[in-house]
């Protein structure tokens, strides 16, 4: 019997998982356009091979991803970044806000949130040079030091500071959940972004974050539209009881306990458009970056 066309593309997928094929560049993607993911980035930090900006942009290509997304602050060369980019034709879909752990939005000292701010606002700036859409910042931390309901309060004012330059540049701000103790249910992260009234801010939707104590599938049909982008991890909720729940995201992408079919549908029924998933796993040489695209490959088309 002939196989549908999505079915054999996952078959497919899952067969050359684990094996890389000889001379197979890794170029040419598994993803389908009609699917809500089926554009692959990962993060810059994950390609550990390559002596140069260009050389890791065209190891990435190689392993079939079409992005690549940068930290904001970095110590990379704007001009080589766009030369990489204009060469290999790989996009740059978003950068990520990485001053927001350790001077957050909800710190008690003023100094503090306007560093987190000014960052943000400089992320902006560097993304739109990159011809990117979204900037990822995490919006508060709760901790013995700071409140909710402060880590709520103090956040809001300082992002609304940021908005202006959101909109001068036309990128948004997204918001992701990560474990920062802080928007723990999508209702409150509707309601968070809601707040703003302002199509420039958004979410970022990190579905491995999520499977410890939820369900992905149930926060993307509850978040709907405001979902910017899509960052992809796994997650074994075995791992977490047996070992702890950092050990729970030492599994391959594919291998966890995310009900990645689930999310598709959940994705497709919310209208999810920028079709890109952002892998954030541990990276390594060329073998394993094909590993992990072959694996998001497999995701993408469940």
């Amino acid at each position: 019997m002939k196989q549908p066309r999505r079915t054999f593309i996952r078959h497919s997928a899952i067969l050359t998982g684990g094996v890389l094929i000889p001379g197979w560049s890794g170029a040419k993607s598994f993803g389908l356009p009609n699917q809500p993911l089926h554009l692959k980035s990962l993060k810059y930090g994950m390609i550990q091979a390559g002596n140069t900006v260009l050389e890791k942009f065209q190891l990435a290509k190689e392993a079939g991803f079409q992005g690549i997304e940068l930290d904001w602050p970095n110590d990379l060369s704007t001009d080589e970044v766009l030369a990489a980019k204009a060469k290999t034709g790989l996009q740059i879909p978003g950068v990520i806000n990485s001053v927001h752990w350790k001077q957050p939005l909800s710190d008690p000292d003023p100094a503090v949130r306007q560093a987190c701010v000014d960052a943000t606002i400089e992320g902006l700036k560097m993304c739109k040079k990159y011809g990117g859409t979204t900037v990822l910042v995490v919006p508060a931390v709760v901790n013995d030091q700071v409140r909710y309901d402060q880590a709520w309060d103090r956040s809001i004012p300082e992002i609304k500071k940021i908005l202006p330059t959101a909109h001068e540049t036309g990128v948004k701000i997204a918001i992701e959940n990560v474990w920062n103790n802080f928007l723990l249910s999508p209702l409150e992260a509707a309601r968070y972004i809601d707040a703003f009234d302002d199509n420039m801010i958004g979410w970022y939707m990190d579905v491995g974050n999520l499977v410890r104590y939820a369900w992905p599938d149930q926060w993307i049909s509850i978040l709907g539209k405001r979902i910017l982008k899509v960052d992809i991890k796994g997650y074994s909720r075995k791992k977490q009881v047996d070992e702890g729940i950092w050990k729970g995201f030492e599994v391959e992408i594919g291998d966890d306990d995310c009900n990645w079919a689930a999310v598709n549908k959940a994705l497709t029924a919310a209208g999810y458009a920028a079709g890109w998933g952002s892998a954030e796993v541990k990276g390594g040489d060329l073998n394993r970056l094909k590993d992990i695209s072959h694996r998001m490959d497999d995701i993408f088309a469940r």
